[in-house]
């Protein structure tokens, strides 16, 4: 029994050895093995930073974008609307034009026609508001609307003759174009 107790104990021996020297190599590939998982998990997470990252950029730029056309937006309804107000003024200040041009005998009724006039004229003037400057000019179909054409040896070529009704601009923008008569189209 001896004997089979020394066999017992060499192989005991071995496999204790064995385990020993194969035990660091699976330290080793274990140590790998959470290196690879670590590397991978930093990976991860660098992509879900990159991620969140530009999403949030593009939100940024997505706001940004939003609040430039509101303002946009918001300007060009407040000019819009302005420009429509300006029109359903000029004809009452057309019509008190031509109400100054009549005669009357009464100097006070005219006198307050023209304060009236004045105020108008100061509220679109307030406003922005504009006369397109007509006769004696070149014509301008921008500017210009002609509605009749006469031959004048006096006045140069295409020059405007006349003005029938006055024309407005509201900043750059034409509200009214001037109607005129123009000479030796």
């Amino acid at each position: 029994m001896n004997d089979k107790k020394k066999k017992a104990e060499e192989a005991s021996e071995e496999t204790v050895e064995e385990m020993t020297e194969t035990a660091p190599e699976a330290d080793e590939n274990s140590d790998s093995a959470v290196e690879t998982a670590e590397i991978s998990e930093t990976d991860k997470l660098r992509n879900e930073l990159a991620a969140a990252k530009d999403m949030y950029l593009r939100t940024v730029a997505e706001y940004d974008n939003f609040r430039k056309r509101t303002i946009k937006e918001k300007s060009e309804i407040y000019g819009d609307a302005t420009v429509k107000a300006v029109t359903e003024i000029l004809s009452v200040v057309d019509n008190f034009e031509r109400a100054l041009a009549v005669e009357t005998s009464d100097e006070n009724f005219k006198k307050g026609i023209q304060m009236i006039f004045v105020q108008y004229t100061d509220i679109l003037k307030k406003l922005g508001v504009k006369e397109i400057e007509a006769e004696g000019t070149e014509f301008n179909p921008e500017f210009h609307h002609a509605i009749q054409q006469i031959e004048d040896e006096n006045l140069g070529e295409n020059t405007v003759a006349t003005v029938f009704q006055k024309g407005y601009m509201l900043g750059d923008k034409v509200i009214r174009p001037a109607m005129v008569v123009v000479a030796n189209p």
